[in-house]
């Protein structure tokens, strides 16, 4: 026998410290103060991932061979990884709390749905793959025969490079043309990729739906306006969401003659349903703390921080979220969860992953597609512009004025969607996240970059993808997005750029134009921002 047996190696990664796995960077720009942050780590939930195909006679648990495996999480599923950035305004009291509660938020949400791992099938199949008789069941069934063991090797070599037809270099504006370049990711109306359907985690779903009930008429009470008539996604229908996971569908095909429906199937939420409550749970008390606390006042600024001590006991009530005073801003926030069906962990070449994404705002989360090298966006940006937002807004009397740069705003806020921002909750500014699902295959996506507006507000998607190609490691990669959007900018907003390694990693540069595609674009605007003429 050669080699560590994989039973006895655990490898334990301080993930943010990993420079080859994963980058943060971090600017305030031109600003006095950064209201941004960032959050990255593990996570305490079960597993979400698809169940991959387990060989029932070679390596049968359906890991890969010869690979250290981290450790896994308390309830033996291999980890779940977590990465978020938050781009506050009006201060980095909201951004802040997001940074250090909402991964809290969702853990606790996890425990309250009673929510399991989809890799531990327990009961009927149809629990947690969908209705006997649905496509799923095929799909995520254990194998019935060999499957076979794949080297990191062999994903990376699996990949087939090419360049999608249509795909063209960007080139810089002709001298004397209004044109400024590609649209700016904060300004991009691209679709974000479909969203992979939901896995049933959790058969408790009148207990769900008695949460959810009691959400959803806290902030009728508290707010009122918008939230009188709002239906959350992926929340119960009876709770006044628009119906957990396919419960319409199901609900409708029971009616059908002869249908084989079982009564049961529609008792299943997933993690989507989990991410929604957590946001909008958070969202509810930070902005419920807003409402409890006075506008500020210079005397009780004054006051000596241990006032509030009895016989030198700190005071119980002396910590409050988005602290001492009121804060009326807010943040906006990206989110993504990364879960694996195997111990091996997800940068691995052939480890198929399965993230999820919450979002809210602009702030963006983009991926890059190993076989072509283009920049494929996870989240769109919550602005009037978008229709949807347009149709939600207007759907409960929202206004829209346009600036004097014709960008519109709703209550002179430019996102639609926001954690806080009391003062506009009424009429739908709201936490409500955008959730998508991604089902990632073997060295399918090199790497996952999630940015602040300071970053796309500036950039295109693409040349923020090219920028990183360039980098040896992610921690590099990181540094090079967020100095070159400040450098190239007159008006430097708070940057941040988080990289994270995916399977694909070694083959970043091969796809499509690799870096290429944006590089004398980029020089351009280099150049122009080391003009003195040029920043008058």
């Amino acid at each position: 026998m050669g080699g560590p047996s994989r039973e006895m190696t655990v490898m334990r990664i301080p993930l943010k410290k990993a420079k080859h796995h994963f980058g943060a960077s971090l600017s305030r720009g031109t600003r006095p103060y950064n209201e941004d942050a960032y959050q990255a780590g593990t996570i305490d939930i079960p597993a979400f991932a698809k169940r991959r195909p387990i060989s029932l006679t070679r390596n049968p648990k359906g890991e890969i061979k010869n690979e250290v495996t981290p450790a896994g999480s308390s309830s033996g599923d291999p980890q779940v990884f977590y990465f978020g950035v938050f781009d506050g305004h009006g201060g980095n009291e909201c951004s802040g709390f997001l940074m250090e509660e909402l991964h809290k938020y969702i853990e606790d949400a996890a425990k309250d749905f009673e929510l399991e791992s989809s890799l531990q099938i327990k009961g009927p199949v149809h629990r947690y793959i969908g209705w006997s008789g649905s496509a799923e069941v095929d799909e995520q069934m254990p194998a019935s025969g060999s499957a076979p063991e794949t080297t990191a090797e062999e994903s990376l070599g699996a990949v087939k490079t090419y360049t999608p037809s249509g795909t063209e270099s960007m080139k810089p504006p002709k001298p004397g043309s209004k044109h400024d370049g590609p649209t700016p990711g904060a300004k991009s109306r691209q679709s974000p990729l479909s969203s992979a359907p939901p896995v049933k985690q959790s058969m408790s779903v009148r207990k769900a739906e008695d949460l959810e009930r009691e959400l959803v008429m806290d902030w009728k009470e508290l707010v009122g306006g918008y939230f009188r008539r709002f239906k959350p996604e992926w929340f119960s229908m009876s709770a006044g969401g628009r119906g957990h996971p396919a419960e319409q569908d199901v609900i409708a095909k029971r009616h059908y003659p002869n249908s084989a429906v079982p009564n049961e199937a529609v008792e299943g939420i997933g993690i989507e349903t989990v991410l929604q409550y957590a946001f909008l749970r958070a969202d509810y008390d930070f902005v419920s703390a807003q409402v409890g606390k006075r506008d500020e006042d210079p005397v009780l600024a004054d006051r000596a921080i241990n006032d509030d001590d009895i016989l030198g006991h700190p005071s119980r009530g002396g910590k409050s979220i988005g602290g001492t005073k009121r804060f009326k801003g807010g943040s906006t926030c990206s989110m993504a969860l990364v879960s694996t069906p195997t111990p091996t962990p997800f940068w691995h070449p052939a480890a198929p992953s399965t993230v999820v994404t919450a979002h809210v705002g602009d702030t963006r989360i983009i991926l890059c597609k190993t076989a072509t090298g283009l920049a494929v966006p996870l989240t769109s940006n919550h602005h009037p512009s978008l229709p949807e937002e347009a149709t939600r807004l207007r759907r409960y009397a929202a206004t829209f004025v346009t600036d004097s740069f014709g960008e519109e705003r709703v209550s002179g806020l430019a996102n639609t969607r926001a954690f806080g921002d009391m003062q506009s909750k009424r009429i739908g500014v709201s936490a409500e996240a955008e959730i998508r699902r991604i089902e990632v295959t073997s060295a399918e996506y090199s790497f996952m970059t999630l940015v602040s507006d300071g970053v796309s507000g500036h950039l295109s998607d693409q040349e923020i993808v090219d920028i990183i190609k360039e980098a040896q490691t992610p921690e590099q990669a990181a540094r090079d997005v967020t100095s070159f959007a400040t450098e190239v900018s007159a008006d430097a907003d708070n940057a941040t750029t988080l990289v994270v390694r995916l399977g694909g990693w070694e083959r970043r540069t091969e796809g499509g134009l690799g870096s290429l595609g944006t590089k004398e674009l980029r020089d351009w605007r280099k150049a122009e921002a080391e003009n003195p003429r040029g920043r008058m």
